[in-house]
């Protein structure tokens, strides 16, 4: 995995914990999460903005059909 093995990955494991402190590893872990869902969300949206308020969408599909 990227020239990266277990004893490497424990080692900057402890080193984010005396870092940052075990406090506030769930909210960095909640945040990163959050970051990543936020991410994936707007990668799969379109790139366009509808701002059409919806009677007027209604209105324009009674009329197609």
């Amino acid at each position: 995995m990227f020239g990266i093995g277990i004893p490497e990955l424990i080692v900057v494991l402890v080193i984010i914990l005396i870092i940052f402190g075990a406090g506030k590893l769930p909210e960095i872990g909640g945040a990163i999460g959050k970051g990543i869902k936020n991410f994936k969300k707007a990668s799969s949206e379109p790139d366009e903005i509808d701002v059409t308020p919806k009677k007027e969408k209604e209105e324009k599909n009674q009329d197609k059909q």
